[in-house]
């Protein structure tokens, strides 16, 4: 098994913003740990190190909670990417295996794309290969440059860059995989004979090469992969194309999608084929949606949510926390929160599960069994257990368990006064 080293150290100063750059958020969850998923998903790396810096207890406690297999190593002060790297060296003192090094700030890149990497790496037997893309226009980003044999010679930045050097579109990726047993040295020999004083990690490539190492290029399919993001525009740009690749997975497995380009559904939604999803839908969170299900227009699932076959979230309906059967239905106007709903239930316009008390910040559970009726304009207060087959006036407040097929009620009785109008007015 391999290791990895995540770069996670950087302030982030163009985000403009007191959250750390890798916390920056995309449906929900962090730019750092979609890097850290990808990783782990490749099954082939047992550990990851994240090299963290600015606002590191902020990013730690983060990982800690949400990421399996890290470790956060700190990074103070900074002084450049092969200084970051070069904190590891304790952790990874007794290994003498491979280590993919990868920015914390691209959460577009895969598992399978890494394997792909990893595999390449091993067949060419490489000491240090380094991802490249191949850009049309390749302005500001290091320059691949390559022996005549097809190995990589070194990765030239533009600003050091010859003219000639500069019409090179294969550029570097950012991500690496060495053999930690003969490339560790490395980065106890960087020089900050630079501009900036700082230690790059670009420059083990030249001193892979004084060592006779062998050292390699691989070259990236799809580019978006490693977009990284510096800014509130990138991350914007980031989530649409992470959102586009999701919809055109759903699309091929079968899903139907009215208007792709107001539809939002998150990576760790599973839809099955069939079910149709109507405009200006935002799917966040992990859920789960059967076959033949019909979601939205304009509806919010924020997390959490199962639905089984047949089941229809309509217009401004809101889910969360809550597992719903097949056939049952809420079209209209709904909170759904923490809650368990049976099979053929429907659910009136305007209803809402009332399952937050503001006083001790608890949230409680509504459940309701098989074939009942919730009249429109309804509220259920939580905790509560409506059984099967009952139903629920429109306009009432459910505080009390409401047994098998019973009505509940709580609306005050209609009153009629005849010629009210023409007594109170000068008609």
């Amino acid at each position: 098994m391999l290791k990895s080293i995540i770069l996670a150290a950087g302030k982030g100063t163009r985000m403009k913003s007191d959250t750390p750059k890798v916390l920056h958020t995309i449906f929900d969850k962090s730019l750092v740990e979609y890097v850290i998923e990808a990783v782990n998903n490749t099954g082939l790396i047992d550990e990851n190190y994240i090299i963290v810096g600015h606002q590191a207890r902020q990013v730690e406690e983060y990982i800690n909670k949400n990421c399996r297999n890290s470790t956060c190593i700190l990074q103070m002060p900074q002084l450049g990417t092969g200084h970051a790297v070069s904190m590891a060296r304790a952790e990874l003192r007794d290994y003498e295996g491979e280590v993919i090094i990868l920015c914390g700030d691209t959460p577009l890149i895969t598992a399978e794309t890494l394997k792909d990497f990893i595999v390449f790496h091993k067949s060419k037997n490489s000491d240090l290969t380094v991802m490249s893309a191949i850009m049309e226009n390749p302005a500001n980003y290091g320059r691949i440059i390559k022996n005549y044999d097809g190995t990589l010679n070194s990765i030239v930045e533009e600003k050091d860059a010859t003219e000639e050097e500069k019409l090179v579109n294969e550029v570097n990726a950012g991500i690496y995989c060495l053999n930690w047993g003969k490339i560790r040295q490395a980065f106890s020999e960087l020089q900050n004979n630079n501009a900036q004083g700082e230690y790059y990690l670009t420059d083990i490539v030249k001193w892979a090469n004084s060592k006779k190492f062998s050292v390699n290029s691989y070259t990236i399919k799809n580019n978006e992969e490693i977009f990284g993001i510096n800014s509130k525009a990138n991350l914007a740009e980031a989530a649409k194309l992470m959102n586009k690749r999701i919809i055109n997975k759903h699309l091929e497995n079968g899903v139907t999608i009215i208007d792709p380009a107001t539809t939002w559904i998150s990576p760790d939604t599973v839809i099955e084929s069939d079910t149709v999803i109507y405009p200006s839908c935002y799917i966040n969170g992990k859920n789960k949606i059967g076959r033949n299900c019909k979601i939205g227009p304009f509806a919010h699932l924020r997390g959490d949510v199962v639905l089984e076959d047949n089941v229809k979230i309509g217009n401004f309906v809101e889910v969360k926390k809550t597992t719903i059967k097949s056939h049952t239905n809420a079209c209209h106007l709904t909170y759904l929160g923490d809650s368990e709903i049976g099979s053929g239930v429907n659910i009136g316009a305007g209803t809402i599960t009332a399952n937050y008390n503001p006083l001790t910040k608890e949230k409680s559970k509504t459940i309701i069994k098989d074939n009942v009726k919730i009249g429109s304009n309804s509220v259920l207060v939580a905790p509560v257990t409506i059984e099967e087959g009952a139903n629920v006036g429109a306009l009432s407040v459910i505080t009390k368990n409401i047994p098998a097929w019973a009505l509940a009620i709580t609306r005050a009785p209609l009153r009629i006064v005849e010629n009210w109008v023409k007594s109170n007015t000068n008609h």
